[in-house]
């Protein structure tokens, strides 16, 4: 199995809080199109395993018309050869999903819709500087249903400066009520570069302190879990059978190629990243390389599975990296398994509810 990332930097405007490459200078955008096919034709040989999932981020890859997405597939067909059982995800804009939008792309082979909506106040939403308001959020979701999308996902942040525990508690609840298969929700973080992180350094807005930002995500599990969702990764709930295919295989360790400005590709033995412009002739030719030694792959790995709340297969680790590694793994677990943060059940090496909390310095004690 592999998947192939396609970025689509472009935005109508920036949000307050995103560091990913992005530009507003849409007049660039059919040039770039033709770059992108471009570049997964001079790649066509990165990948050697069958394609099942293909992801369109951004930026805002709702921007595309639907004359731009066809080039695209047929360069992916062409290539890869048409798959009915991909899964393939457009992100969208609440703001660009409507009827006649919706009408234009019905012939696209996207089978998965992750939508951008972040919360349902408009208050938080100006602070981030979206471009939708709650109510066009719900009609967006209302209008996918109605056009026969029934894999559905969408974006939440939590812990913004000021937010009140029962206005997450209300954004929680919409999104329930909404019916969707599948919600990932990330903590803000402060990007240096960004307006936000501009504010706080100057000290217009404050972040919430660690007390609130734990009662944020214990609501988060709580309520999601209650209403059926299954907890699968540390920032993503799903209905069951609706796991995010492709999200998976990055913490699988899958093989992807990455198309476009800034996207990253990986095949097991090295990284690469293309370069941050406009420009397709550096953003491939300027690309970086970094070659992955026995101890990153190690540390790849630990990082990635323990995300999964299924947790690290032991097996798997000693098949990979042999019993030295397991044994290094286990002994610097012991503490945190002491301490109930992590569980060894069945030959795996879990995070429990109260090791989620501190997952980043878990996983970095069991790094090399």
């Amino acid at each position: 199995m592999a998947s192939i990332y396609i970025h689509i930097p472009f935005c109508k405007q920036r949000c307050s809080y995103c560091d990913f490459f992005s530009s507003t200078e849409s007049p660039k955008k059919e040039k770039y199109v033709d770059s992108l096919c471009e570049e997964l034709i001079e790649r066509k040989d990165y990948l050697q395993e069958t394609v099942e999932t293909v992801y369109f981020g951004g930026g805002t890859p709702s921007l595309l018309s639907a004359a731009d997405f066809e080039k695209i597939f047929n360069t992916i067909f062409r290539i890869y050869g048409e798959n009915d059982k991909r899964e393939i995800t457009l992100e969208a804009n609440p703001d660009d999903i409507k009827s006649e939008y919706l009408d234009s792309i019905k012939h696209l082979p996207f089978n998965r819709i992750s939508l951008g909506i972040q919360s349902f106040d408009d208050k938080e939403l100006q602070l981030l500087n979206r471009r939708h308001d709650a109510q066009s959020a719900i009609q967006a979701v209302e209008r996918l249903q109605k056009a026969g999308y029934n894999n559905i996902s969408i974006d939440l942040i939590y812990g913004l400066p000021e937010q009140k525990i029962d206005t997450w508690h209300k954004t929680l609840c919409n999104s329930i009520n909404l019916q969707v298969q599948h919600i990932s929700a990330y903590h803000l973080t402060y990007e240096e570069g960004t307006p936000l992180y501009e504010q706080m350094h100057e000290g217009k807005l404050i972040p919430v302190d660690e007390e609130l930002s734990n009662s944020f995500f214990n609501l988060l599990i709580d309520t999601l879990t209650a209403s059926g969702f299954e907890h699968y990764e540390i920032s993503n709930f799903a209905r069951s059978g609706f796991h995010s295919k492709h999200n998976i295989s990055y913490w699988n360790g899958t093989n992807y190629l990455g198309v476009g400005a800034s996207a990253h590709s990986y095949n097991g033995t090295s990284r690469q990243w293309n370069k941050k412009t406009l420009s397709p002739d550096y953003w491939t030719s300027g690309c970086e390389i970094e070659t992955l030694d026995e101890k990153m792959k190690y540390n790849d790995f630990v990082i990635t599975r323990l995300r999964r709340l299924i947790g690290i297969d032991i097996n798997e680790l000693i098949f990979l990296f042999g019993e030295s590694k397991k044994k290094y793994c286990l002994q610097q677990a012991e503490k945190y398994i002491a301490d109930k943060q992590l569980c060894y059940i069945d030959n795996c090496l879990r995070l429990t509810r109260k090791g989620i909390f501190i997952s980043d310095g878990i996983i970095r004690d069991l790094m090399l």
